[in-house]
């Protein structure tokens, strides 16, 4: 839909990435920061790609970015929860959240979320469910001029990177995406790390 258009140029995403925190089966390296390497470069990857992806960014500047533990003083080398904000190359800004607050009522492990602004239109993507409405995940919202749409996407897309990623290791191919687009995502996740004030919280 992007690339076709219909919302526009991209000026801005927003991401969610709360997880289930489920401590008490985690390993210990999990809870040690020279291991897992904070927040923002484990879970927080995933988010600051898809931000270079949606907006056609090859870079970014990291502008700010955070990091705390509010909730876990037994294991305090653990960050539960962080966020950051971009400005890519192009203009286009991010700004994402990440935490291990998914509450236990919860019908998955995180109601993970991407909204993408742009100057014709918004597209919403509901990952994993649509809270209290539908436990299947692949929702999509489109708002244009034109109206409001609604895509149930569940079994009708696949998986097509994923194949396609195993035969770019396999094959040394850069279809699924290219490795310049890999290391600057792992290199802007990293910066967000390295810069993120360490928030203090009250134990």
């Amino acid at each position: 839909m992007i690339k076709d258009g219909k919302i526009g140029e991209v000026i801005q995403v927003t991401g969610f990435g709360p997880h289930r925190l489920d401590k008490d089966i985690r390993p210990d390296w999990f809870f040690k920061k020279e291991q897992y390497g904070g927040i923002l470069c484990d879970i927080g990857s995933h988010q600051i790609e898809q931000f270079l992806y949606y907006t056609g960014n090859e870079n970014a500047e990291v502008l700010h970015s955070k990091v705390g533990n509010y909730a876990n003083p037994d294991t305090p080398e653990l960050e539960d929860y962080g966020d950051a904000t971009l400005l890519g190359d192009n203009g286009a800004t991010f700004i994402f959240k990440v935490d291990w607050f998914t509450p236990d009522g919860l019908s998955t492990w995180g109601d993970g979320r991407t909204f993408i602004t742009g100057t014709k239109g918004t597209i919403e993507v509901r990952k994993y469910l649509d809270v209290a409405r539908e436990e299947t995940g692949d929702h999509l919202y489109l708002v244009t001029a034109e109206g409001e749409g609604h895509y149930s996407l569940t079994g009708e897309v696949g998986f097509p990177f994923f194949g396609e990623m195993i035969k770019d290791c396999i094959n040394r191919t850069e279809k699924a995406m290219t490795q310049e687009h890999i290391f600057k995502a792992q290199e802007l996740c990293l910066i967000s790390q390295e810069k993120a004030m360490v928030i203090p919280t009250k134990k």
